[in-house]
């Protein structure tokens, strides 16, 4: 866990977000006795097997095993590391983060920076809705079918022709460095002397006359704007993005990814357009699923960024040459992610805007998407189209070109199915294609992130029934301490959590609090600890009472060490009986008089009341 990581800050998160409250926000939960319920959101089912814990603040499914804290919920619902896990859930009860790297300085100028955009949103957005200067916008706006409630929605504005629209607003509260450090104002060459009037008269808005698209980051906060001119000028940009500022990095940003992100994750696929309006379309039409990029060609940042939350992507791009190339560029970023590729062929002079627009526009384009080629399918066919088809020039050519695309596929069964594809497609056996592919310089790839839910299969079941009785009971926890030395646990994580059950116990805090403040960012303890609590459920017991199957458990775990320690002198023994004459009797002695001695220690070993003895010479 990172070291700037305040821990007291982080015990404030964790309690400010009750979990019933977080996940109730995300879909419905209904009482069942103390807990609640619901129907599990990391796998399909048809009984509610996801069970929320408010008394411990955590949750735990039956059926797929998925559990832990808040912040494990977060992170596993939106897709997201811990620590931006912790930034959104600190954002919704209003706490600040004392754990970002650099200075105090340099947090507090970050935050400020997330306001001024934030208010610039507002303004640009305002202006839209209400000021006259804005009346061009408002029709461009309407001949593009975007209305009003639309533009409320995107947050979209406008920016009058000014050159002092931000300046005049941001008045004296916000210095003009604060603001180009936003990405909002320019200073011009020219005296720089330090005063008032000076200064005021060499600073200028970036954005003039263009409609505003807030630019939002996942957790939806505004960083940025692209700015759009109304009219078609051969000599000003269709698109002004903000540069590359403290909260800007055109990068890693996707447009409306943070309205987009739940249902890329529920379909398995992104849909990736080339523009804001193309996205602002599919999700009017109820393509929800739709991003795009921001002003430059995706990056690998971008397509890690789906990794996180989708199996593969649609390419939706213009059905244009420029788009068929902008879509070939981008399929080798997202091959190497791991990511599946289809690439849609929209009808000729045509975007997803313009064809959802259209009467029967959405049933096409659902129809499109469904139809979407394969990449090499693609390939072929448009580079195919390019060549003279049926030339041995031309087949070398295409062959080549599918080969470096397919040796850009992170993931062996993509790469095996893309193979079997072009064999088919170019008329080449795809050993041929195997071994060409062979040849070829590989990227290293870096390892699958893997997920820290713990395997129930290989979680040992004696280990985590105590863990579970003892999250039950903390009283118990001293009887454990002092029967059950610690490296009799061999599972690392219960041994941990055993730990922090004793420290509770003898600190008289509250577990689950110590648990999340030694807990890693994977939240592997909570989530250990979850699975535990949904332990009696699953683990039979013939016993009525949290002492006393501790007491067998104790009984259970210690007769487990002592056979694998009479195993092993058995094996001892026999060596000794193998030896040659001459071998050290005494010592064999011993080895027989330790062995029985074990043996009878594991017949007292079945009851309490017989062991106690045993055990109290052992300490």
């Amino acid at each position: 866990m990172s070291p700037l990581l305040s821990q007291s800050v982080l015990e404030q998160i964790r309690m400010a977000n009750d979990i019933v409250g977080v996940i109730g926000a995300y879909f419905q939960l209904k009482r069942s006795g103390s807990a609640f319920k619901a129907l599990c959101p990391f796998h399909k089912e048809k009984t509610p097997s996801f069970m929320v814990n408010p008394q411990r603040q955590i949750f735990h499914c039956f059926g797929c095993g998925a559990g832990g804290d808040v912040f494990r919920f977060v992170m596993n619902y939106e897709k997201v590391d811990f620590m931006t896990a912790v930034k959104m859930l600190a954002a919704k009860a209003n706490i600040r983060l004392a754990f970002e790297s650099g200075t105090e300085e340099s947090r507090m100028a970050k935050d400020i920076l997330y306001e001024i955009v934030a208010g610039a949103a507002r303004l640009f957005h305002g202006i839209l809705l209400n000021n006259p200067e804005a009346q061009a916008a408002r029709d461009y706006l309407r001949s593009r079918a975007i209305n009003r409630k639309t533009a409320e929605e995107f947050m979209i504005g406008f920016a009058p022709d000014s050159y002092d629209t931000v300046i005049r607003w941001a008045g004296k509260k916000y210095q003009r460095t604060q603001l180009e450090a936003a990405g909002l104002v320019m200073s011009s060459a020219g005296r720089q002397d330090g005063g008032e009037n000076a200064q005021a008269g060499h600073w200028y808005d970036r954005f003039r006359n263009r409609v505003m698209f807030a630019i939002r980051d996942e957790q939806g906060r505004a960083v940025g704007f692209s700015g759009r001119v109304m009219q078609n000028d051969p000599q000003a940009a269709k698109y002004i993005n903000t540069p590359e500022t403290a909260l800007f990095h055109k990068g890693r940003l996707l447009y409306a990814l943070d309205t987009a992100r739940r249902a890329i994750i529920e379909q398995h696929e992104a849909i990736v357009c080339e523009g804001q309006i193309d996205v602002i379309r599919c999700h009017l039409s109820g393509f929800s699923a739709a991003v795009a990029a921001q002003g430059t060609a995706f990056t690998d940042d971008h397509a890690r960024i789906l990794k996180r939350y989708a199996d593969g992507v649609i390419l939706a791009f213009d059905a244009d040459n420029a788009g068929q190339k902008a879509a070939l560029r981008a399929t080798e970023v997202f091959l190497r992610a791991g990511l599946g590729v289809r690439v849609a062929s929209l009808p000729e002079g045509t975007d997803p805007d313009s064809l959802l627009l259209q009467e029967g526009g959405p049933e096409k384009f659902r129809e499109i998407l469904d139809r979407a080629q394969s990449v090499i399918d693609f390939q072929i066919d448009t580079l195919g189209a390019e060549a003279k088809s049926g030339t041995e020039a031309a087949l070398m050519r295409i062959s080549a070109a599918v080969l470096n695309t397919i040796a850009q596929a992170a993931d062996p069964v993509l790469r095996s199915a893309m193979l079997k594809t072009a064999s088919s497609r170019l008329g080449l056996a795809e050993d041929t294609l195997a071994a060409e592919l062979g040849k070829r310089e590989r990227r290293p790839r870096a390892p699958e992130p893997v997920e820290s839910a713990p395997a129930g299969d290989n979680l040992p079941q004696r280990e985590m029934a105590l863990l579970e009785h003892l999250l039950h009971e903390r009283g118990l926890a001293a009887l454990v301490k002092k029967h059950l030395p610690p490296d009799l646990l061999t599972h690392a994580k219960c041994r941990q959590l055993v730990e922090l059950c004793q420290e509770a116990d003898a600190s008289g805090r509250d577990v689950m609090a110590i648990i999340s403040e030694k807990d890693d960012q994977e939240r592997s303890l909570s989530t250990l600890a979850a699975a535990a609590l949904g332990a009696p459920r699953k683990i039979k017991s013939d016993f009525a009472t949290h002492e006393e199957s501790v007491k067998a458990l104790i009984l259970a775990l210690r007769r487990d060490a002592l056979q694998k320690q009479r195993h092993a002198i058995e094996l001892k023994l026999q060596g000794a009986k193998l030896a040659a004459a001459g071998a050290d009797g005494a010592a064999t002695r011993q080895l027989e008089i330790e062995y029985s001695q074990i043996g009878y220690d594991l017949v007292k070993m079945r009851r309490w009341d017989t062991a106690l003895p045993i055990l109290e010479l052992m300490q």
